[in-house]
């Protein structure tokens, strides 16, 4: 069983950066896409950004493209989310999650999720 854990949440003002890191253990890290999510309060958990098996491909929603960027390194089973210009709608707390071989943007499509770190944004 992966065993996935963040941390790099916050609290910063709008237009300031912050990095997200989350640890893999225990399992097959290089074998399974990655991604972040995001969920506000009241709100349903959204895809924020993937990244392929090699770190080849990566993919993200509309609302982050450009300002986000997602990265792993498969020899430190770690992946990161650097997060710039940020925004008060970017605040939420931010999941880790284990996908399978191929990418996806469906949460039902990954397993194993991480507890959540929580990112806020001031205006």
């Amino acid at each position: 069983q992966v065993r996935l854990v963040e941390s790099g949440g916050g609290l910063v003002q709008a237009g300031d950066s912050l990095r997200l890191s989350c640890s893999a253990s225990g399992g097959t890290f290089s074998w399974s896409t990655m991604g972040w999510f995001r969920q506000a309060p009241g709100k349903e958990r959204e895809f924020v950004a993937g990244v392929s098996r090699n770190g080849g491909n990566t993919y993200y929603a509309d609302s982050v493209k450009g300002r986000f960027t997602i990265s792993r390194d498969n020899a430190k089973n770690t992946v990161t989310l650097q997060m710039n210009s940020l925004k008060p709608e970017d605040t939420a707390v931010y999941y880790c999650a284990l996908g399978r071989a191929y990418i996806s943007r469906d949460a039902r499509d990954f397993g194993s999720w991480g507890q959540g770190t929580q990112v806020t944004v001031s205006s």
